[in-house]
């Protein structure tokens, strides 16, 4: 079982990565916090990922490695969701805005990209041209 979540505020997959490298400096281990704990959290964490959409487009997706207690920074309880450090591009898909998380089944996880394609391209670009059947 997957994620889906909102990047909220990141403008591309570059702009991610990046936050994520300065976060997982200055608090280790890299992870998102979420005040709702995924009650499928056994699902998720045998070999689920995130998959991020930014800017109104599913585009990559990371690993899940596990599910821990943690803590905000206002001092409420929370889940942890230990991330990997790799980001992987997905075949872009266009995606209506949602508030918190929501549970993404494997059948329907867009493919991961192959060296090349879609690379370069904004995600809502790509997810244009793929909805055109150009990609």
């Amino acid at each position: 079982m997957h994620l889906m979540k909102l990047a909220v505020g990141v403008r591309d997959v570059a702009h991610l990565r990046a936050l994520q490298a300065a976060r997982a400096k200055s608090d280790p281990p890299l992870r998102h916090r979420t005040r709702t704990a995924p009650r499928r959290a056994d699902e998720v964490c045998g070999g689920g990922s995130i998959y991020w959409v930014i800017q109104g487009a599913m585009c990559v997706r990371q690993r899940i490695l596990r599910i821990v207690p943690d803590t905000m920074q206002d001092g409420s309880a929370c889940a942890g969701l230990v991330l990997g450090r790799r980001l992987v591009r997905v075949a872009a898909r266009p995606v209506r805005a949602f508030q918190g998380w929501r549970y993404l089944d494997p059948a329907d996880a867009p493919p991961d990209l192959t060296a090349g394609k879609d690379e370069g391209l904004p995600p809502a670009l790509s997810a244009e041209l793929r909805g055109l059947g150009l990609l």
